[in-house]
């Protein structure tokens, strides 16, 4: 086993293994990213004997960003483990496994046990062995090179790079498909197996490889030294802006694809799922390094220097902009639109723009700003900063959700059920005065199968009043909602059991909301009650071609679900001749609603970018 690199000038022969194995893992890692926000809203809830409580998109976002943020943090870890104990090919030979084990049990959920605990149990194993590894690949790749071939260390960094990406943009496309027309133990078991063939070809590479061994005591001495601390705390400025730009970019994982499911996603005549719009991203960024590195970056040198902290404070302000885009976006659609989805890719656009000024910039900036002695651990801490904007991320949107009073509705009819108290398939919660058979009590039904079949909220006759002006108007103007203004002159006559006026939200294009503040006569509390009105046009024509027409199947996975666990029969049962859906709910709403979440966002990196200048004005950068 060596542990020096030769003199060859050739390409160091372990090379052609370690990129095999991080095509394969960043496949893995984004293909299941790519339809994990998707999969937790529509799906997690339908994977056992019986349909469970649905999920919201504010608390998908919540879950995937504090994944993410564990994903990031863990590189710390990686770093101490590989570094100080065992050196970086038993690190992340030993991880790949636990990694491995990750995926596959995220496949099994809904064969045995119930699925949200191997949901916690995949992503838990996934965080350790992604994170794990993460700082440790491509120091590896750098410790195969010796002084006679170093010239060569650019163009395999760009393969390694080339790779990422391409890895990125087939998994992004093919996985989130596989969800839709094969279900999860497809989508997940696929980035499984290719996390297996990337741990085999690593490992396949052992005997090529030159194994560095670890620093031992002098890592931790080098960690806690006085320049190693003066470091950390001098680029510690820097990342904390870096965490901002984060916590916006990792929501084309969660926000912006739930943004695009009401968008018309008709790309050259193919009909694009919500999840594959994020293949944009990494496809961008092969398109636009070799833009920035040859046109851009040289010609605005000519005239103004172009110093990484310049470039990433250009970078923020054009997140900013991005996100200030995907608000317009999020305001036509509130208006009844639906926007063609070259919008939200004019938004990858910039978005991506500024990832090349920010993220790739920034790795740069704190290499070139820390000891040789500290290279792999100054880049785990800068891993942390997008741990720390995903946090950020998952923060605001635990606050903003409001919580519903039967947020366990069907968990607790289950409970009923196994005790023999359900002859009238009914459960009855208590409302704001805590004592049942009030007029404030929430009453959910159920069907045969176990499905919710009917809410009955307080309220609800006023609601219903309201629902049917909405409904009327909507008929009589080509099946479309009122405008938010005016759905509320609409209903301002009515008024609910406790003399508050009824409020009217125009959701999307075929989707509004009515809500009364309910018994405690405050919006937005869990006591808040409305109907969700939808309409659904008949189907004139066949299923709109995707990109793997060819194979699909001739109904997607939660179409055949639905039908299993009678959640079909349940929501046809009101009334089936009619294209208006109506769904009486009970709290549960979010305190930041359409465009408003994404204006907030926006406000937080422009102020981000603007504290940035003086304070970059300050930073001496190494030459």
């Amino acid at each position: 086993m060596r542990t020096t690199p030769s003199d060859s000038e050739k390409m160091p022969t372990g090379i052609p293994y370690i990129i095999g194995n991080e095509a394969a893992e960043r496949f893995s890692f984004y293909g299941m990213k790519a339809a994990l926000a998707v999969f937790i809203v529509q799906y997690l809830h339908l994977m056992g004997s019986t349909a469970t409580d649905a999920v919201s998109e504010a608390t998908s976002a919540e879950w995937v960003h504090t994944f993410v943020f564990w994903v990031y943090i863990t590189p710390l870890a990686g770093a101490i483990i590989s570094d100080r104990f065992f050196g970086k090919y038993k690190t992340i030979i030993a991880l790949s496994i636990v990694y491995c084990l990750g995926h596959f049990s995220l496949a099994l959920m809904g064969i045995a046990g119930p699925a949200k605990w191997f949901l916690i149990l995949g992503l838990g194993l996934i965080t350790i062995g992604a994170g794990g590894i993460k700082p440790c690949v491509s120091a590896h790749v750098g410790d195969q090179f010796g002084p006679n071939n170093q010239h060569l260390l650019t163009r395999v960094f760009n393969w390694f790079y080339f790779s990422i990406n391409l890895g990125s943009v087939v998994s992004t496309l093919i996985i989130p498909w596989t969800l839709e027309w094969y279900g999860p133990h497809w989508a997940f078991g696929i980035p499984g197996a290719l996390m297996a063939v990337a741990t085999l070809a690593f490992w396949m590479g052992r005997n090529e490889f030159v194994h560095i061994p670890p620093a031992g005591q002098t890592f931790t001495n080098e960690i806690f030294s006085k320049t190693g601390l003066k470091t950390i705390l001098k680029l510690a400025g820097v990342f904390a802006f870096i965490s901002v730009f984060w916590s916006l970019f990792d929501q084309t994982a969660t926000t912006w694809v739930f943004q695009s499911q009401d968008m018309d996603r008709n790309i050259f005549g193919i009909n694009v799922l919500p999840s594959q719009i994020q293949a944009a991203n990494p496809f961008l960024i092969l398109v636009l390094i070799p833009v920035f590195t040859y046109l851009i970056y040289p010609n605005i040198d000519k005239f103004w220097k172009l110093t990484p902290l310049r470039k990433m404070g250009i970078g923020l302000f054009l997140t900013a902009a991005s996100f200030a885009l995907s608000a317009l976006i999020q305001e036509w659609i509130g208006a009844g639109e639906k926007p063609t989805i070259w919008w939200q890719l004019l938004a990858y656009l910039l978005l991506t723009s500024g990832e090349i000024m920010v993220s790739i910039v920034g790795l740069e900036f704190a290499y070139r700003n820390s000891p040789k002695s500290m290279k792999s651990w100054i880049m785990a801490i800068n891993l942390a900063a997008v741990a720390s904007g995903n946090l950020l991320t998952a923060a605001v949107n635990s606050f903003i959700q409001v919580e519903s009073p039967t947020k366990n509705e069907l968990a607790d009819y289950q409970k009923q059920k196994e005790s023999g108290n359900n002859e009238d398939q009914t459960y009855t919660y208590a409302g704001l005065d805590g004592k049942q058979s009030t007029e404030d009590d929430i009453i959910i039904t159920y069907n045969l199968k176990g499905a919710v079949d009917s809410r009955q909220v307080p309220g609800q006759e006023s609601l219903k009043q309201a629902a049917d002006l909405i409904q009327q108007y909507a008929s009589e103007n080509d099946f479309k909602f009122p405008l938010t203004e005016k759905g509320n002159a609409l209903v301002a006559e009515i008024k609910d059991p406790w003399g508050n006026p009824l409020r009217y939200l125009l959701i999307n294009s075929t989707m509004c909301r009515i809500l009364s503040d309910g018994p405690d006569k405050t919006p937005l509390t869990q006591w808040d009650t409305g109907v969700n009105l939808e309409y659904e046009a008949p189907s004139t024509e066949e299923k709109k071609e995707s990109m793997l027409a060819a194979i699909q199947p001739e109904e997607t996975w939660l179409e055949s679900r639905k039908k299993e666990l009678g959640i079909e029969e349940a929501e046809a049962s009101s009334d089936p001749k009619s294209p208006f859906k109506r769904e009486f709910i009970a709290g549960g709403q979010t305190k930041l609603q359409g465009a408003s979440y994404f204006w907030f966002f926006t406000g937080l990196m422009l102020v981000t970018s603007l504290i940035f200048i003086p304070v970059s004005m300050k930073f001496k950068e190494a030459a």
